[in-house]
């Protein structure tokens, strides 16, 4: 199974497209994760209902088994990931990430940093285009 962190985003766009790559090439199932955080009342990393809708609608015409949660509750959005792939042990993680200066990087913490140090499996970070 590929696991897949989604936000609303080019990046998560590039994302769900790796991962529906990756899913075809092995015959494996995408679990796709999307959530919003308990401190924020508007988080733009929440993707609305519509959105999941669409992303329903792809996966099942690119034929790949799937499954689209939406987490929420929760105020770290690594951790909620990290949770989700000890539960279950998906072959891949797929995150989309940007581009952050060396300094941003230093400064912010960022949660694709910590997926990448932490996930108890391979990930793959995708970037847009």
């Amino acid at each position: 199974m590929i696991l897949l962190g989604y936000i609303p985003t080019p990046q998560g766009e590039a994302a769900l497209a790796a991962a529906i790559g990756e899913a075809t090439a092995h015959d494996e199932s995408v679990l796709v994760i999307n959530m919003s955080r308990d401190d924020k009342l508007v988080d733009a990393h929440r993707a609305e209902s519509s959105t999941l809708d669409r992303l329903d609608r792809d996966l099942a015409e690119s034929g790949v088994a799937h499954e689209v949660r939406r987490i929420e509750h929760g105020t770290d959005p690594a951790d909620q990931i990290i949770g989700v792939i000890e539960a279950e042990h998906p072959r891949m993680l797929v995150i989309g990430i940007r581009h952050r200066s060396p300094v941003g990087k230093l400064l912010l913490g960022s949660t694709a940093q910590r997926l990448l140090l932490d996930a108890a499996c391979p990930v793959l970070a995708v970037k847009a285009d």
